[in-house]
């Protein structure tokens, strides 16, 4: 078993419309595949962590690289798993504010992992712990390092 995490950037804002098409599509190919995972939206940004045997996802992310509906794609994670964090799912979803995606972003990326600003809703909160928990598992996520004086630290 392995999951991906990855962030893009929508070429253009998803609509209601689009995301219901997307989400539909994913959830009928990946049940097929024995895929599970989470997509977040928010404002043009995109993040996913999907889970399924290496031989399944891996090609799965060459072809989502290559889907003219996003670009910037960036894959974060690429590991194995000893079990699925999503194990319901065939896709899950949930539409975020921009706070919160800048947060869950943080949590994706290795070398930066923000604590999580206490202005988010209770859900998104929750949403993020709950990919912090499927991406680090029980042990504590790398944090940021502190900033030096004078540097910008991104």
């Amino acid at each position: 078993m392995h999951h991906i995490a990855y962030i893009s950037r929508a070429v253009r804002p998803l609509t209601d419309e689009d995301l219901h098409e997307l989400l539909t599509q994913c959830r009928r190919d990946n049940e097929h595949h024995h895929i599970t995972g989470i997509l977040f939206y928010s404002h043009g940004n995109i993040a996913q962590l999907f889970e399924g045997e290496p031989e399944v996802i891996e090609p799965l992310f060459a072809r989502i690289s290559r889907d003219g509906r996003h670009s910037h794609v960036q894959k974060l994670i690429d590991k194995p798993i000893t079990a699925r964090s999503f194990a319901d799912w065939s896709m899950a979803f949930h539409p975020l504010e921009p706070v919160a995606f800048e947060t869950l972003q943080g949590f994706l990326l290795p070398h930066h992992v923000p604590a999580p600003p206490s202005t988010l809703s209770i859900a998104d909160a929750m949403l993020i712990d709950l990919v912090r928990l499927a991406v680090f598992g029980g042990a504590t996520p790398p944090q940021a390092p502190a900033p030096t004086a004078g540097l910008d630290p991104a």
